[in-house]
């Protein structure tokens, strides 16, 4: 019975992963035409204003507009609603980052099978820690592009892997526009595919005060190792 409770859990999240990554695309299709729609008012608009002025007057307008953009998070992330990312806003690398001390890490393992977790039992950093267990040598990650991941959690407060990917399917999201927690965003960027990392999250960049599964507590510290299988860079323009 607990192994089968464990499975509609499991199949309720990915239904809300799912669920919210359709709306979170449906949401970035209405910007666009939001977007577009502007754009083509203020052609419009300008269009207009030159043909209306006389050949002693020259009319100029300038047109400032504002688009607010809703993204929806999946897991693991949170709900929340922020400005849209420009490509500069994450550029950072492993090296933007303190190492996870030797003892802390975890073993590398094999790229391409499920990793084994060492959760430190040293005392939770404030600061983002990361460190790459095996370096990757394909496609750098940068802000705006999809990404397929595999990923096992572990936390501080239960001290063991409290959720993995590999036990369902691939995690896929867009860097940089706010789909996944802070920490992701900041921490996965820079890998290249092929690649493994390992990440230690503090609370003001992972969940907070909020407590979203079992396993993780309010003011946690995660613990991650990601392995990046395939970046699909952004479309320019």
């Amino acid at each position: 019975m607990a192994t089968t409770k464990r499975e509609r859990q499991k199949a309720a999240r990915r239904d809300k992963m799912e669920r919210l990554q359709r709306e979170s695309k449906r949401r970035q299709t209405l910007r666009r035409w939001v977007i577009i729609t502007i754009v083509a008012a203020m052609v419009l608009g300008t269009g207009a204003a030159l043909f209306a002025g006389n050949s002693n007057t020259t009319a100029t307008t300038t047109t400032t507009s504002t688009v607010a953009t809703t993204t929806t998070t999946v897991a693991p992330v949170t709900t929340t609603t922020a400005a849209p990312v420009t490509t500069s806003t994450i550029a950072a690398t492993v090296s933007s980052f303190a190492q996870i001390p030797a003892s802390d890490r975890s073993p590398a393992g094999k790229f391409g099978a499920a990793p084994s977790m060492t959760v430190p039992t040293s005392a939770a950093p404030t600061k983002l820690l990361s460190s790459d267990l095996i370096a990757g040598k394909g496609t750098v990650a940068k802000a705006g592009d999809t990404l397929q991941v595999q990923y096992v959690l572990g936390t501080y407060s239960s001290d063991k892997v409290v959720q993995s990917s590999w036990t369902s399917k691939p995690f896929s999201f867009t860097l940089g526009v706010k789909q996944v927690i802070d920490g992701w965003d900041k921490g996965v960027a820079g890998m290249r595919a092929g690649g493994r990392r390992e990440l230690i999250i503090p609370p003001s960049l992972g969940y907070g005060s909020v407590s979203p599964g079992t396993g993780i507590a309010e003011y946690d510290t995660l613990v991650f190792i990601i392995d990046l299988l395939k970046v699909t860079p952004a479309k320019a323009g």
